[in-house]
């Protein structure tokens, strides 16, 4: 929970305009937080993070909510169908190049 000067609990608008206040402040590119918060789940799930924890963590009780809703596949997590793919049309999977 983030609060204001006096302690009183931000509210949604309020959270997103600091977001947004301290995304200009260090020259970041502006996103939508339900994006980053999208972002930080994959990242932790990708990184072996246990799903009921990633579920604890966005406040929801049903874990398949946070997957479908806030993990989302990356690069890697396609590779295995792009290999399978190749193998029916005889094509190379293409090479993602790291930028």
């Amino acid at each position: 929970m983030l609060v204001d000067e006096f302690g009183a609990p931000l509210d949604v608008r309020q959270l997103r305009e600091q977001a947004y206040k301290v995304m200009a402040g260090n020259a970041l590119r502006r996103v939508r937080l339900y994006d980053a918060r999208a972002s930080c789940f994959t990242y932790l799930a990708n990184r072996g993070v246990p799903d009921h924890l990633l579920a604890r963590w966005a406040g929801h009780a049903d874990v398949r909510m946070t997957k479908r809703w806030y993990v989302k596949p990356d690069v890697e997590d396609l590779r295995s169908a792009a290999d399978a793919w190749s193998g029916l049309t005889g094509l190379p999977t293409p090479v993602v190049r790291e930028m």
